[in-house]
């Protein structure tokens, strides 16, 4: 995946290139089609459309920080990373430059060696690039919209639901199956370690696996291969990042880090919980008393028992995975239903628990997730939550009348009681 920061770089060198080159070839091959404009008014136009850039190119670095504080300030600090690495701006900017730099190199070449004319083709290449400017610097400011909640917590939703579908189907080619997990899992750890890789750098975070190549290494070497972090774990000095059970031969240390992806910060590929992670910090930022904003926590809830739900549909016990012969050779920790249900309820349900349209958005999607789920065990696993939430409410400060509204369902929060006693 390119840098995206090389996107204005190759605008800058694609625009720089031509502005040397183009002229030249018309000047050579189309010296006879010039522009009926005069020297001097060509010359204004691309003076203006140079300068012009510079002011719009200005105008968009201040979009970009605005866009980046106010989604550190009103969501989350993680989402700044997302908002500030938006490939349209970038490709903005770069437009932008090009336009800039390709107009100050037709300027070089009207009225040339006192020739009096104006390279048509050049000319007209400079109009095209500022009407594209134009049309992206529009589609900006109407990106400005996403900065609405509403579209924020889509964009977590959209993200989450294509992690888990992605996430989950390519385990699912080759996982082995539910039933014999405890028993495999079992005799994997039972055979001998013969081998321990363990960290050794700056602080990264396991971005993504490369699951195809860990496994083709533990099947040549007869082996299996136990991750001991899982994807979205930050390592540090000395961190044990995998052991290799029952191998033939010790796998060569540089081709097992290759694939583990690391970056500084956590992704959104292959690990589910981070979208259920930025939503939940959405929640309590809304929650919190500098900000007292109970209606977003409630829609936060709606994409998490979506997620959920998608989750809880799912063979979460994903992590075994088998080579073509139907061997295990890869075993990577995968959250449990727990997991999943604790990440994303414990905080809003600590922080909201005087709240009570946040409690009756947290019940409705507890009872929900009871009523959805096809296996029983993770359905009682909700019900128990769902007792938990109802104690939280007795003990909280509330009085009798709200603890009793408190104890109604409602998918708006406060909007249609479902569970109203008559």
């Amino acid at each position: 995946m390119i840098n995206i920061w090389l996107i204005p770089l190759i605008y800058v060198g694609a625009s720089a290139t031509c502005g040397i080159v183009l002229p030249r070839i018309e000047q050579a091959r189309f010296a006879s089609y010039t522009h009926n404009v005069s020297v001097a008014s060509a010359q204004a136009y691309l003076s203006a459309a140079a300068s012009g850039m510079m002011a719009i190119t200005g105008i968009v670095f201040g979009m970009a920080f605005v866009m980046v504080q106010f989604s550190a300030i009103a969501y989350s600090p993680r989402l700044v990373l997302w908002f500030a690495r938006d490939r349209m701006l970038f490709h903005s900017l770069g437009a932008f430059m090009a336009t800039f730099i390709y107009a100050l190199c037709t300027l070089a070449w009207v009225d040339r060696g006192g020739s009096g004319t104006v390279p048509l083709f050049s000319s007209l290449l400079v109009g095209v690039l500022l009407i594209v400017s134009m049309l992206l610097f529009s589609r900006l400011v109407q990106r400005l919209s996403d900065l609405q909640i509403t579209s924020v917590l889509h964009l977590i939703g959209d993200k989450g639901r294509d992690v888990i579908r992605e996430t989950f189907r390519q385990f699912d080619d080759k996982t082995a199956e539910a039933g014999p997990l405890e028993q495999a899992a079992a005799n994997v750890r039972q055979a001998a370690v013969i081998q321990t890789l363990k960290y050794s750098g700056a602080p990264r975070t396991i971005a993504r696996l490369d699951i195809q190549a860990l496994v083709g290494q533990a099947q040549q070497a007869k082996g299996v291969i136990v991750m001991k972090c899982a994807v979205g774990d930050t390592l540090v000095e000395g961190t044990p990042l995998l052991q290799v059970h029952g191998a033939e031969s010790q796998l060569p240390e540089q081709a097992l880090m290759r694939a583990i992806h690391l970056m500084r910060q956590r992704t959104f590929e292959q690990d589910v919980k981070y979208p259920i992670r930025l939503l939940v910090d959405v929640a309590i930022k809304a929650l919190s008393p500098a900000i007292n904003d109970p209606t977003t926590a409630v829609q936060t809830i709606d994409q998490i028992e979506d997620l959920l739900l998608r989750l809880g549909q799912s063979e979460l016990d994903a992590g075994y995975v088998k080579d073509a012969n139907g061997i295990i050779r890869l075993v990577v920790p995968m959250p449990t239903w727990e997991d999943y249900l604790s990440l994303a309820f414990d905080e809003i349900r600590q922080y909201g628990a005087t709240s009570v349209q946040v409690v009756r958005r947290l019940r409705s999607a507890l009872i929900g997730l009871m009523e959805s789920l096809p296996s029983g065990v993770r359905a009682d696993t909700v019900r128990r939550y769902l007792e938990r939430v109802d104690l939280v409410v007795e003990r909280s400060l509330l009085d009798a009348e709200d603890r009793l509204v408190a104890h109604q369902e409602d998918r708006q929060g406060l909007g249609l009681s479902r569970g109203r006693k008559q």
